[in-house]
């Protein structure tokens, strides 16, 4: 036995005992199984007790409490996806009445500002016809000043003529004449 490894050693060992040892694995021995199945049962029934009475029903509180705050939780959510729905509501409704009101500030403006300035149009036409009237008068009184001046001019012009012709004539023939003259 010189020629052997040790692993080989080793292993011839501890085949030699479990000759010696007996039977095997105990969990196999079929003189064992009753034990072994009364301290199975009552394993099983203590962990059984043990998992309902005092781990399933911490495991169902917190499960129970997961739930209601998710269902607090979505009903929050809802209740402020309603009330921002309602909040743009009044958002676009304010918006819509603001430019409704500012359409109809601007009307009454465009309405205010037309009136006044057909009053000023108005008064502007008034004075213009005033003046026109005041201007007409005066080219009026012009024309009749001018058509005195040019019958005064005319007569004085007419003597004048009449007199370096070696002339004498009279103011009422004179007259006849320029007046028979302006008349056309």
């Amino acid at each position: 036995m010189s020629g052997q490894t040790t692993v080989e050693n080793a292993a011839a060992a501890a085949g030699h005992g479990a000759e010696a040892s007996g039977a095997g694995m105990p969990q196999l021995d079929f003189s064992t199984f009753p034990n072994q199945i009364f301290w199975l049962v009552v394993t099983l029934v203590v962990i059984y007790f043990v998992l309902s009475r005092i781990a399933l029903p911490r495991i169902a509180a917190v499960l129970a409490e997961r739930a209601d705050t998710i269902s607090n939780d979505i009903a929050a959510a809802d209740e402020l996806k309603r009330r921002a729905v309602e909040a743009e509501a009044a958002y676009e409704k304010a918006l819509a009445d603001a430019r409704h009101e500012a359409n109809a500030i601007v009307a009454e403006a465009k309405v205010q500002i037309q009136s006044e300035l057909n009053a000023e149009l108005a008064r502007a036409d008034q004075v213009i016809a005033a003046k026109a009237a005041e201007s007409e008068a005066a080219i009026a009184e012009i024309r009749k000043d001018a058509v005195k001046s040019v019958t005064t001019i005319s007569r004085t012009a007419a003597k004048q003529i009449v007199a370096a012709f070696g002339g004498d004539a009279e103011a009422a023939e004179v007259n006849a004449a320029v007046a028979a003259q302006m008349k056309g």
